[in-house]
């Protein structure tokens, strides 16, 4: 069962290292969090398992990793400068400040101010003179550096359409509430895909672009069936969209987007082409008279057109949150006790295996245990611990709670025998194995 509130996650977050609220000993920063030891592994972790699966396992997807300082130009015409906004209120009762849309109960109606709109964008200043003019944003999405990224992608890959360009990375939004842990902050972390297509061809991609994300994060260990598909009404929609679908995930603060998944034609490259008059744009775009690219392709033909573009785009800060709600469960032990689990899937485990010598103070147990540490550690699956504490059962019970997927033992008979006791992280179902086994039974558990 996943997590019954979100104090229960906040609580283990804390107490095991996931996530640290940033600067807590000068008071905290609010909507900003640091990742902890456990944190930034299974953040990787998850990194890596969206990473392979869009560039790695799809033939016609580049990677990017594109500046966070952004141009104004690029932000001005994409849209953002004119609709990047939030409005926002005052209650002159408890002088606090909220989004329109999320004023609490508590406000009455009578003491909120007139809505006004609040850019969400950070401002920062670019070289030795602070005058106003020169300065640039700090990318509120991945997704803009992309499509001006595109003809430099396009022509040194010599890609052909369909293609995409994933990118993982920092965005910043100057949040006026953020709120709920870890889901709406002002620094967080976006994948994102842009796949470019044939207009015409755009409805079948999105279709295919959700059925593979609702696959993927099943993977994950969010299963498809906690999911709503959620197809946002026309009136909803971005001014970019021409559909959109959501993936809307319970969280424990209530149901909110996990991922959402865009049609958004051909507005983002058509808004950062240069000759915007000769390349068929079938969007509304601002004029450009700056841009020196053409964003478009050429048919068999001859003739220009802008690809029409599907966004998968999740942050990962809710990915993580999500994952961890489904993961976390409290079991009912046959002694009474109450056992707290992590069950993550073994490839996104902050740590793969825990190696743990029966007495700590025991040098051949103890040369033993940390020789099948660093043997298992070269296999390169991931973070493998060797764990000293000499208490097993506390140490078994730090590994449930980390998501740990399995304990080794190395106990007197392994010295005689060349065998340790496994310990499965799930059933607690305890086996020996020839330590010769231990490689290929850890690979084939964190890459099943």
């Amino acid at each position: 069962m996943p997590a019954k509130n979100m104090d229960e996650l906040v609580s283990l977050c804390k107490r095991r290292g996931f996530i640290y609220q940033s600067s807590e000993i000068y008071g905290g920063l609010q909507g900003i969090y640091d990742f902890g030891p456990l944190g930034v592994e299974l953040k990787n972790n998850l990194k890596n398992s969206w990473w392979e699966s869009m560039v790695y396992e799809n033939d016609n997807i580049e990677g990017l990793d594109a500046s966070i300082l952004t141009n104004p130009q690029v932000l001005k015409y994409s849209g953002h400068e004119d609709t990047f906004t939030d409005p926002m209120v005052d209650c002159k009762s408890c002088n606090l400040r909220f989004r329109a849309d999320q004023v609490p109960k508590e406000c009455k109606k009578e003491d909120l101010t007139e809505p006004r709109q609040f850019n969400l964008m950070f401002k920062t200043n670019v070289g030795p003179i602070d005058d106003g003019e020169n300065f640039a944003y700090l990318r509120p999405e991945t997704a803009q550096h992309i499509f001006t990224n595109f003809k430099n992608v396009i022509d040194s890959s010599s890609r052909a359409l369909p293609f995409g360009i994933a990118q993982i990375g920092k965005a910043f939004r100057n949040e006026i509430t953020p709120r709920n842990f870890i889901f709406r902050v002002r620094e967080f972390e976006q994948m994102e895909l842009e796949y470019f297509v044939i207009p015409g061809k755009d409805e079948e991609a999105h279709d295919l672009w959700v059925q593979k994300r609702l696959e993927w994060w099943n993977k994950q260990g969010v299963p498809t069936e906690n999911i709503e598909i959620y197809n946002v009404p026309k009136e909803e929609l971005a001014h970019y969209s021409k559909k959109t679908i959501d993936l809307m995930y319970k969280f424990p603060h209530g149901l909110e987007e996990l991922e959402g998944i865009a049609n958004r034609t051909d507005f983002d490259l058509g808004s950062h082409s240069k000759q915007q008059d000769e390349i068929n744009i079938n969007s509304s775009v601002k004029v450009n008279k700056n841009s020196n690219s053409k964003m478009a392709v050429q048919n068999e033909s001859g003739d220009w057109f802008v690809p029409y573009v599907i966004e998968p785009s999740a942050g990962v800060e809710r990915g993580f949150l999500a994952i961890l709600n489904e993961a976390y469960s409290i079991e009912k032990l046959d002694d009474g006790k109450d056992r707290v689990v992590l069950n993550l899937k073994p490839h996104l485990s902050p740590v793969k295996a825990a190696v743990i010598p029966l007495k700590k103070n025991n040098n051949e147990l103890v040369t033993l245990a940390k020789n099948i540490k660093n043997s298992l550690q070269k296999l390169k699956l991931g973070r493998v611990i060797f764990e000293n504490t000499g208490n097993i059962g506390k140490s078994y019970r730090k590994h449930d709670e980390i998501g740990t997927p399995v304990c080794i033992t190395v106990d007197f008979d392994s010295l005689d025998d060349k065998t340790v006791t496994l310990r499965d992280r799930d059933t607690m179902i305890q086996e020996r194995i020839d330590i010769d086994q231990l490689s290929e039974y850890l690979k084939n558990l964190v890459n099943k």
